[in-house]
């Protein structure tokens, strides 16, 4: 199956237009073409491992909805890119703090003309321009739950909704999500079992709501949420 017509199946699914269509195979163009690209994946495997699995969030009412979004730990764009084409009212926080990363955003934003993502060269610890500015949240394998979940509150206004993309997940990986959701205002809403493409495994897409503000000293400095995680067993 060629690019074009996997683009145009997804487009389909998600309703999208043409030109967001036209949008993400140029991204996806970049991807292939730009040497520095932080993802080894190509051609028509791109389109389902990485659009078609951050489309997969938009059957989520948090998502589909979402006007400020903030993606932790960018990357080559993924999921955030993607919503930015698939939510042109939305606007889009590229949060990588990687030098050669970032440029290569700026790159792929520029090229598929992506106005509504703008690249933050940034820690997600150490951002202090989106604390509490966002009412979307994602993060697509980038930590332990916990973790994640660290970085995500602070960030987060009242009512606003993190979404990690996330395989299989131990039991205790969970719980302890749990437990550092409580001490962030943040509450577990459900976790959802994708299946972006045909023959994908162990997709989840895991929610939390934030219900309450977040105690003032999250974040922690920049490392201490990794080597700290909030929620572990003492």
């Amino acid at each position: 199956m060629s690019i074009e017509r996997r683009l145009n199946e997804l487009g389909e699914r998600w309703g999208l237009a043409p030109v967001q269509i036209a949008m993400l195979a140029r991204a996806l163009e970049v991807l292939a073409t730009d040497p520095h690209a932080p993802s080894s994946v190509r051609g028509v495997a791109a389109v389902d491992v990485h659009v078609a699995d951050s489309l997969s969030a938009l059957a989520l009412e948090c998502v589909a909805r979402a006007k400020a979004v903030a993606d932790l730990g960018s990357g080559a764009g993924f999921p955030g890119l993607v919503l930015a084409v698939a939510l042109p009212d939305a606007r889009v926080a590229l949060v990588e703090s990687a030098a050669r990363r970032c440029e290569f955003l700026e790159r792929v934003c520029s090229v598929a003309e992506i106005g509504n993502a703008r690249v933050v060269r940034a820690r997600a610890e150490e951002w202090a321009e989106g604390l509490g500015a966002h009412d979307l949240v994602v993060a697509r394998a980038l930590a332990p739950l916990a973790v994640v979940c660290e970085y995500a509150a602070p960030l987060l206004a009242i009512g606003g909704s993190l979404v990690a993309w996330k395989g299989a997940v131990a039991e205790s990986e969970s719980t302890a999500a749990v437990r550092a959701a409580a001490q962030l205002g943040l509450e577990r809403e459900e976790v959802v079992r994708s299946e972006p493409y045909a023959g994908s495994v162990a997709h989840h897409l895991h929610v939390y709501r934030k219900v309450a503000l977040t105690p003032p000293e999250y974040p922690r400095r920049a490392g201490v949420a990794r080597k700290r995680p909030l929620g572990a067993e003492r």
